[in-house]
């Protein structure tokens, strides 16, 4: 019981994390359909901004200030870059969000070098939350669960109970009568774009302590926050929300089991001699295969559902 509570808990964290840092990508597409393939690197320039800003000012003024940065600078690609290339269609987004990610790679190791930084976790989050069956659950990670938990409420609220989401929707569907009652259609665009970036730089504020902050860091989620865009649905927040938590709660518990399909058969009296054809394979642990689960996932969803969870784009 334990071990299943704990393991639960530790999956929801980590499934939580990963919807804070795919909502941001999840809201530029439902809104722009521009999937920007450089939501990974303002996740990582979120983590890097907080190190900065802490060692100045603390870890409070950064959880502030880094995603703000973040989302101005996410605002200044759109408004002097995506708004440029969006005229010759989706491919030529998609390259330029490709190519910007690795300009942002090269440029924090550039300003920060290519080791780890020492962005720690706040005195005031480092300890336990609440001890169960003798297991301590961390502060820190209970915060984070918390401030996704806040980000889904408020971008849920935005869209679709506030005037700014009726105006946000209404641009996407009829841009052209907007313009006419006399809304700036392309600075809705950019204050989107900049808003999803900003999410994504709150999830690396959050991250980037709990994990590690180094440029390597936006390469080891990238791939991993578009699977849960496109299980969930492409621009469905709610489906990114349920993507994120299976996702988060299948790798965990498979690293926590820890078990082969060996010794799974040991148990139940099978022997397979070493000669056996898949003998090697059959040794690999739960937790040597983890890493594969997410894609395997989208694979599935992909055959049974092409459009994801909760998608409604064709």
């Amino acid at each position: 019981m334990e071990f299943t509570l704990i393991t639960l808990l530790n999956g929801l964290s980590y499934g939580l994390l990963l919807f804070l840092l795919s909502s941001g990508l999840t809201l530029i597409f439902s809104m722009l359909g521009v999937l920007n393939f450089a939501h990974a690197s303002f996740y990582m320039l979120g983590a890097y901004f907080a190190y900065a800003i802490s060692i100045q000012l603390g870890f409070w003024p950064a959880l502030l200030l880094a995603p703000l940065l973040v989302g101005l600078l996410g605002a200044l690609v759109e408004r002097f870059g995506l708004r440029h290339v969006r005229r010759h269609g989706q491919v030529a987004e998609l390259l330029f969000t490709f190519g910007l990610s690795y300009v942002i790679v090269e440029l924090v190791q550039l300003a920060w070098g290519k080791s780890a930084m020492p962005y720690a976790i706040p005195a005031q989050l480092d300890g336990p939350l609440f001890t169960l069956y003798s297991t301590a659950f961390p502060m820190y990670r209970g915060f984070m669960m918390l401030l996704a938990l806040l980000t889904l409420l408020t971008a849920s609220w935005l869209l679709k109970r506030s005037r700014i989401g009726l105006l946000i929707q209404a641009a996407l569907t009829h841009p052209q009568m907007l313009e006419a009652l006399g809304h700036n259609v392309p600075r809705i665009f950019t204050l989107v774009f900049a808003a999803g970036c900003a999410l994504a730089g709150l999830a690396g504020v959050v991250g980037g302590n709990a994990f590690v902050t180094e440029p390597g860091m936006a390469a080891g989620v990238g791939s991993i926050i578009f699977v849960v865009v496109v299980v969930g649905g492409l621009g469905s927040l709610a489906g990114a929300f349920i993507a994120s938590l299976l996702i988060g709660i299948l790798q965990t518990y498979a690293v926590a089991l820890d078990v082969s399909l060996l010794s799974g058969l040991a148990r139940w009296g099978i022997q397979v001699s070493p000669e056996a054809i898949g003998y090697p394979l059959l040794r690999l642990t739960l937790a040597q295969v983890a890493p594969v689960f997410p894609y395997l996932l989208l694979v599935l969803v992909m055959l049974l559902r092409p459009r994801g969870l909760l998608g409604r784009r064709d």
